[in-house]
């Protein structure tokens, strides 16, 4: 129980002085609403049932773009780990796509696919694209070249080596990258909607700012950052499991 509370202290700190300093007014409500304020508002949007709609919509458009990325680079790293001469063919051209914000794309999005849900999806992909890209051709490069050999002495044959070395070999840094890359996600879609969106949480907190309404504004973070954080969760528990799994695996095996 105290280990918990000292992995939240600094949240319970922040949360105690926003909420000593609604009270004492230390600043203007219009620039930071209290917390009473805050859950006012997320009660009426609640009950209309705008703030569930807002989070599906959301939720969808960064599970739709992520499967997407996890479709297209999961396969490519594992091609350009593999083959690194195909890979230098194009570090070049994904050097300057990966330093490119998503963000800077929108308008050029926008003009070829119009506002619909193609170039929010997009702006997805290419947010969450490279961290798994990378991670999974890192995984690979990185596969210990004396558990080949010793599938090679076992006379595996080369799919084999592949499938019972090399990937469960780089699974774990495929696995951080796609961690990485639905936080990511969150990041590009909440700006996308930002943009040119009619909903979504990202259009929920532009609409709250033009309408002044800065506790809805604060709910709309609030609902990012918490399914950020569970996202994040999730895909923290898969990788920790395994790894367990194969440290028991390799224990056995000893």
């Amino acid at each position: 129980m105290v280990y918990k509370l000292k992995k939240h202290l600094i949240i319970i700190i922040l949360l105690i002085i926003w909420i000593i300093g609604s009270i004492l007014n230390w600043w203007n409500h219009y620039i930071l609403p209290t917390p009473k304020e805050v859950i006012l508002a997320a009660s009426v949007l609640i009950k209309s049932g705008d703030l569930f709609r807002h989070i599906a919509i959301s939720t969808l458009r960064v599970f739709e773009g992520f499967f997407i990325t996890i479709f297209l680079a999961i396969p490519l790293g594992i091609i350009f780990g593999v083959n690194k001469n195909i890979y230098d063919y194009f570090k070049s051209l994904l050097g300057f796509l990966r330093h490119t914000p998503p963000l800077s794309l929108v308008p050029l999005l926008i003009l070829w696919f119009g506002i619909g849900e193609k170039s929010k999806i997009i702006i997805i992909v290419l947010a969450s694209f490279f961290p798994v890209l990378l991670n999974t051709i890192n995984g690979v490069e990185s596969c210990n070249k004396k558990l080949i050999e010793v599938g090679q002495t076992f006379n595996l044959s080369k799919i084999n080596i592949f499938k019972k070395i090399v990937i469960p070999w780089a699974l774990p840094d495929i696995l951080v990258g796609m961690r990485l890359g639905i936080g990511y996600s969150w990041r590009a879609i909440i700006g996308a909607e930002m943009i040119a969106a009619s909903s979504g949480l990202g259009y929920l907190i532009l609409d709250g700012q033009q309408l002044s309404r800065s506790s809805v504004v604060i709910v709309g973070i609030l609902c990012i950052g918490t399914l950020g954080c569970l996202s994040d969760w999730i895909f923290g528990i898969l990788t920790n499991k395994f790894n367990y799994t194969q440290e028991v695996s390799n224990n056995e095996g000893v």
